[in-house]
């Protein structure tokens, strides 16, 4: 064999080699990528989920508050006690929420923010701060389901998770409210 010919053949080992390097290290970075991001979905999936979780907390303890406050119902429990268990929610919620910030993007953040906005009315007519008829507080609920079913959309866009929810309105599925008025008591909150 000439030398030109062995040198072809060195050359061609040497690309070879060389794009084989090339393409492993490509491949381990591309792998690495999608394990960092598959990472921050399982995060914000958790953080979306806690999130959520805390804010419906505050809405349960929110309803407690304003039965027993208003008469609706007769609680086992104590104004003062279900006041300071709202407070307790209160802090949850705004803590995951922090959390939402620190991962989201900004429609999820957005979404985030017109759930707090709509639990925090709800929080103040439980407390007694706002004031208003039972048919305005049930609209309140409505309205925090609805900030929540926005907010279930933008994360799941956000996570890539693909479809639609099924149905035109989903805030009015399952959404349990007391009656305006229930057999022999009297009109509560101005109603």
């Amino acid at each position: 064999m000439d030398l030109a010919g062995q040198a072809i053949t060195i050359l061609a080992v040497v690309v070879g080699a060389l794009t084989t390097h090339f393409a492993n290290h490509l491949l381990e970075r591309q792998k690495m990528r999608h394990l960092l991001l598959t990472r921050w979905d399982e995060r914000k999936l958790e953080t979306y989920a806690e999130y959520i979780d805390a804010v419906r907390t505050c809405i349960y303890s929110s309803v407690m508050l304003y039965e027993t406050r208003t008469g609706l119902s007769t609680g086992q429990q104590a104004e003062t006690s279900l006041t300071e268990q709202l407070t307790d929610a209160e802090g949850a919620r705004s803590r995951a929420f922090e959390r939402v910030m620190l991962l989201a993007g900004e429609r999820v953040i957005e979404a985030a923010h017109l759930v707090n906005a709509a639990t925090k009315a709800i929080d103040w007519r439980a407390r007694g701060t706002t004031d208003g008829p039972l048919e305005e507080w049930r609209e309140l609920n409505r309205e925090a389901f609805r900030s929540i079913n926005r907010f279930h959309e933008s994360a799941r866009a956000d996570l890539g998770v693909l479809g639609e929810f099924q149905g035109a309105d989903h805030s009015a599925r399952a959404l349990i409210l007391p009656e305006s008025r229930r057999e022999g008591q009297e009109p509560v909150g101005g109603e």
